[in-house]
């Protein structure tokens, strides 16, 4: 190897002093920045959690994370007119979302020659907009009989549907 390799040095740091800034501007200032920072953004004094309305905190802490429903397993099946008041008539006596109105027979026909247990389970699981009616405030019969009700109003000419054996009227 020659003397002359070791004297010709390329690189942008030549000092000992050049390379004490180097080290300072690349460490220390981003270090000093990052804590400038942090106590930046956490100057600002946030209270603890229930200190702003304690009676509040406590609620949410102890709220129920489900609830259980009772109810009359017993109690006569609803009418399907009574149904379609109380479930279904938000929509269908508007025609809300594509529900077709009630009596509408242009709007039923094709939906009634489906035939009934289609329609049934489309208002079961629900289709469309409509959510799915079944394992709501109405037992799946009480549905059906919803259904036939609506049909029926649109010239359907569907029975309604009768208790299982062993079940209320």
């Amino acid at each position: 190897m020659s003397e002359h390799a070791h004297d010709s040095h390329t690189g942008p740091i030549k000092t000992p002093k050049q390379l004490w800034w180097t080290a300072f501007f690349s460490f220390v200032v981003p270090v000093a920045l990052i804590i400038g920072l942090v106590s930046y953004v956490t100057r600002d004094a946030k209270p603890q959690a229930g200190v702003v309305n304690p009676e509040l905190a406590t609620a949410q802490r102890i709220q129920k994370v489900g609830t259980v429903e009772l109810r009359d397993a017993n109690r006569p099946l609803a009418a399907g007119a009574d149904v379609y008041k109380a479930q279904c008539a938000a929509c269908h006596d508007a025609g809300l979302v594509g529900a077709p109105k009630i009596g509408d027979k242009a709007a039923w026909a094709p939906r009634i020659a489906q035939g009934f247990d289609t329609l049934v389970n489309s208002a079961l699981k629900g289709k469309g907009a409509m959510g799915a009616q079944g394992g709501g405030a109405f037992r799946d019969i009480e549905i059906a009989r919803a259904v036939a009700y609506m049909a029926n109003e649109a010239g359907a000419n569907f029975p309604e549907p009768e208790a299982p054996a062993g079940e209320g009227k």
